[in-house]
């Protein structure tokens, strides 16, 4: 069975700045695409970042210029850079493939104070 662990999350505050992981088992990133999703409190999940097998990114309008997310298919990994934080980032902060999606991990909770 595939699984998606993140970690990284933490609190900072504003201005800060934070890296994300998300490790997966063998064969899970492999010729797709993959994404940095976040649920902020009472809301829905949204995807904020994604990356095709190529390493060609696109960003949500309100993290572009903030954050960069990365992949490493020799070490089953994708990372999301997260600068010049904001307290509307706070949220919790999964991986996964922006299609065919797997089970969703337990997530990394992200923290920003003002």
């Amino acid at each position: 069975q595939v699984q998606l662990v993140e970690s990284g999350g933490g609190l900072v505050q504003s201005g800060g700045s934070l890296r994300l992981s998300c490790a997966a088992s063998r064969g899970a990133f492999t010729g797709f695409d993959m994404g940095w999703y976040r649920q902020p409190p009472g809301k829905q999940r949204e995807l904020v970042a994604q990356i095709d097998s190529g390493g060609s990114a696109t960003y949500a309008d309100s993290v572009k210029g903030r954050f960069t997310i990365a992949r490493d298919n020799a070490k089953n990994t994708v990372y999301l850079q997260m600068n010049n934080l904001k307290p509307e980032d706070t949220a919790v902060y999964y991986c996964n493939r922006v299609r065919f999606l797997l089970s969703w991990g337990q997530g990394t909770q992200v923290t920003v104070s003002s």
